[in-house]
């Protein structure tokens, strides 16, 4: 992934979002700014003095705009700003490669399906972004709570109390519970690039090779610390599993090109594995056996788990990926790019993909299966979240259309809700949809 100097990522982040009437300049932020939120696409006089900016399903079918954006006060219309962001909206890429052979390869889909549906939005809680390139910042860990990054802390939001708490701060010097181990070392004002909330276990990587793990049942911080030193450390991924014999793990990707993987009860270091390229994401298969390893390269490998081994690639992006999800069956593959496309593997026979999908405008940041295997959600970096069936095939599909930069997407681990976090500074937000159950969906 990029690495930019400090003194470089306002210029770079001006250029890559020279998009319709505004600047999004807070996006990466510096080391001085206490980040306060995301740039927004609107004009900021009609939110600030509206105290009601909630917006609940029932007020979205008597036609208030979802986010709360007042088209009816702005000088454009829905449509014709969609259009003009469609229009000038520059998609970042590392390399430029001929695309115009990319769309014959693509699925064609079917869009106009309803698989989740409108709910409730809130701005009591707002998802920042520290790198434009990573997105993996907000989990639901039932269809009633879920966890966000809000500036230095880590925030948790009831659905049913609709209010928000704070569960870490990594603005103040942290110092871990338990000293043993690999991770004991005090950190702070960390900048937090990526996060994952699993097993009752809330574990986060930072924008200086940091990783934090926090038990959420109790006080404090267990284990914290740097897992490199290298310049170019951040950590781009972390993920929660269990190996084959059942024990827990926490696994890294770093830009430093370098795996880790972490013993979660004491966090002792059990395995470093390297590459020839920036790690950008990695994730392990259900069983526990397989690991895929994406970052800074074309080809997407397939690694064994447990040593790091590649023992396959997956050729076909045109790009650097920066997403990855494992199907529940542990069969299926999806990896997500900057060429725009997410691919699907069958691993059993990885030689070229099985199907090719395209979003609307941008990379594919995020990439989500329910726990069933049903629907596979696919956000880019702005604007798009799809939606897609696999009991069709994925030629059946969904598409979420807002306006704003997506800090992250999850379903909830009973496929009963769907969240995304919108990353703006006037119009940030928490959306949340529900799983329509009609006839046709019940399995």
């Amino acid at each position: 992934m990029e690495h930019f100097n400090n003194d470089d990522l306002e210029y770079v982040f001006d250029d890559y979002f020279d998009v319709a009437e505004f600047e999004d300049d807070d996006i990466v932020p510096q080391p001085t700014s206490d980040f306060d939120s995301q740039d927004s696409d609107f004009e900021d006089d009609f939110a600030t003095t509206n105290a009601k900016t909630d917006t609940s399903a029932w007020e979205a079918r008597n036609g208030k705009d979802i986010q709360g954006i007042p088209w009816e006060r702005l000088n454009f219309s829905r449509d014709k700003y969609r259009e003009t962001r469609l229009k000038q909206y520059k998609n970042y890429e590392n390399l430029s490669r001929s695309r115009q052979d990319l769309d014959k390869e693509c699925l064609k889909v079917q869009k106009g399906e309803a698989f989740y549906d409108f709910q409730f939005n809130t701005r009591l809680v707002k998802s920042t972004i520290v790198h434009f390139q990573l997105r993996n910042l907000l989990w639901a860990t039932s269809k009633h709570d879920v966890y966000l990054m809000q500036n230095y802390s880590v925030m948790h939001w009831s659905s049913i109390l609709r209010r928000s708490k704070e569960v870490l701060n990594v603005a103040k010097p942290i110092i871990p519970t338990l000293r043993h181990g690999f991770l004991a070392q005090p950190v702070s004002r960390v900048q937090i690039s990526t996060m994952t909330v699993k097993e009752n276990l809330t574990v986060a990587g930072g924008f200086q090779g940091e990783l934090i793990c926090k038990n959420l049942s109790h006080p404090g911080v267990a284990f914290c610390g740097k897992i490199t030193t290298d310049d170019n450390a951040i950590t781009n991924a972390v993920d929660v599993y269990r190996n084959p014999i059942g024990s827990l793990r926490a696994i890294t990707a770093n830009n430093d090109s370098q795996v880790r993987v972490f013993d979660v009860e004491s966090f002792s270091s059990l395995g470093c594995f390297k590459y020839d390229w920036s790690v950008n994401n990695a994730s392990v298969s259900p069983d526990g056996k397989l690991l895929a390893v994406l970052g800074d390269s074309t080809e997407c490998l397939i690694a064994d788990a447990n040593t790091g081994k590649v023992t396959g690639s997956l050729k076909g992006h045109l790009d650097y990926s920066f997403a990855s999800a494992w199907h529940p069956d542990g069969r299926i593959l999806a990896t997500g790019n900057q060429d725009t496309t997410c691919r699907l593997w069958d691993i059993r026979n990885p030689s070229e993909s099985i199907a090719v999908l395209k979003g609307r405008m941008g990379a594919i940041r995020a990439l989500k299966f329910t726990s069933d295997g049903r629907f596979l959600a696919m956000a880019e970096p702005a604007d798009f979240v799809h939606i897609f069936d696999s009991h069709s095939g994925y030629v059946q599909g969904q598409e979420i259309d807002l306006f704003g930069e997506i800090a992250g997407v999850s379903f909830s681990p009973d496929t009963e809700a769907l969240f995304v976090g919108i990353a703006d500074r006037t119009y940030g937000s928490l959306l949340e949809f529900i799983r329509k159950r009609h006839n046709s969906y019940l399995i």
